[in-house]
């Protein structure tokens, strides 16, 4: 079993920043952290419309990797 402990917030924060210098770079990294926020304001409106075209089975499915049982 995984024990999970929770950093303090600094540490998140330099190691977040470290991953990203890795992956990025420092000038697609400062890019990163200075998108505009303003298109996640309306996440509420566009869950409730992404929920509205849900298929829940197939969506279960998908996540928890229930495979079709095999033609016989």
């Amino acid at each position: 079993m995984m024990v999970q402990t929770y950093l303090p917030e600094e540490a998140v924060i330099q190691r977040g920043i470290e991953a990203l210098m890795r992956a990025l770079g420092p000038i697609e990294t400062a890019r990163f952290l200075t998108l505009p926020r303003h298109r996640y304001t309306d996440y509420v409106e566009w869950h409730h419309q992404w929920q509205e075209t849900l298929d829940p089975t197939q969506f279960f499915d998908q996540v928890f990797g229930v495979k079709p049982p095999a033609a016989e």
